[in-house]
């Protein structure tokens, strides 16, 4: 055409928006990881963990740094406060205190964990019933339910255990039959918070569209629960989970205190604090260690309760 100026390309001309560079996508993060980043940022939670791990770490290992029998009498050292020879101090009967501060920390933690599994169980599996089924299971199993949670927990842990302690220690033997029969006991009065909180899970996460979509491909109701509903219903359980930590250890405890727990002979922090009750005046330390681990104890697993409840809550700003 006349008059027309020919166009050339120029290295300097921008590119099309066809040729741009697209910006890269963020990557997505796993819920598990998003879960432990928030669980991270609560300082409460963290201190607790760290304060667990530290009392752990110490019943477990410390008896290999510090190899003291636990029933190694010396009444030349009885009731002596905390010395280089006895870090926390002796016993009416000069045993070393932090050789049975360890060992009856082994027996508290293994209580609370354990009783903690046998809640758990009982409780999912009651609770996972009842929200998968329908009508007359669902209405008995909750009717249970609320059975046992108008039972007075302390009244009726105390009469178990004076009824059945000496038949249970005839089949399993001393130590074996008091463990057995308090996890039993304690796991068996704290599973009713579980069902209900997984029953109202189940009844939520039924109704949503992964589950609906599982069940219009065939999954059996087997499946809907194992693949796709009790996964996405753990976090609140686990939040439990730890409360049931806490309370078993203090249920022990109480037991213990009171006499109708472990036998006499065998340190625990509960009992430790019923032999020390009489010697407050002259060796305080005597109930101040046990009473202080079961106080940091509890405090740490009540921390890491609050910490997973605010991770595995998506609405809390952390």
């Amino acid at each position: 055409m006349a008059g027309s100026t020919p166009v050339s390309l120029s290295a300097d001309a921008p590119a099309s928006p066809q040729l741009a560079v697209q910006p890269r996508k963020a990557r997505s993060i796993s819920p598990a990881l998003e879960t432990w980043r928030r669980f991270r940022r609560h300082t409460l939670a963290v201190t607790g963990a760290i304060v667990l791990l530290i009392l752990v770490s110490g019943v477990l290992l410390g008896p290999y740094v510090w190899p003291v029998a636990i029933n190694d009498i010396d009444f030349a050292a009885k009731l002596q406060g905390p010395s280089l020879a006895h870090p926390l101090g002796t016993d009416d009967l000069g045993q070393d205190l932090l050789a049975r501060m360890m060992y009856g920390g082994r027996i508290s933690l293994a209580v609370g964990f354990a009783a903690m599994l046998v809640a758990l169980t009982v409780g999912v599996l009651v609770g996972s019933v009842a929200g998968m089924a329908s009508g007359w299971l669902d209405a008995a199993l909750m009717w249970l339910t609320d059975l046992f949670l108008a039972l007075p927990t302390l009244p009726l842990l105390l009469l178990v255990m004076y009824l059945f302690r000496d038949s249970m220690k005839k089949v399993l033997g001393v130590e074996g039959g008091a463990f057995v029969l308090i996890v039993v006991v304690i796991g068996g009065l704290r599973w009713m918070p579980v069902a209900r909180l997984v029953r109202a899970q189940f009844l939520s996460l039924r109704e949503k569209e992964f589950v609906e979509a599982a069940r219009a491909l065939g999954a059996s109701k087997v499946r809907q629960v194992v693949q796709h509903i009790l996964p996405n219903a753990l976090g609140p359980v686990i939040v439990v989970g730890t409360i049931d930590v806490a309370a078993a250890i203090i249920f022990e405890s109480t037991l213990s205190f009171l006499g109708l727990g472990f036998p006499s002979d065998v340190p625990t922090w509960g009992s430790m604090l019923r032999d020390a009750k009489d010697y407050l005046d002259i060796a305080a330390h005597w109930a101040l260690f046990p009473g202080g681990a079961i106080f940091l104890t509890v405090l740490a697993i009540n921390f890491i309760g609050d910490g997973l409840r605010d991770a595995f809550d998506p609405r809390r700003v952390l």
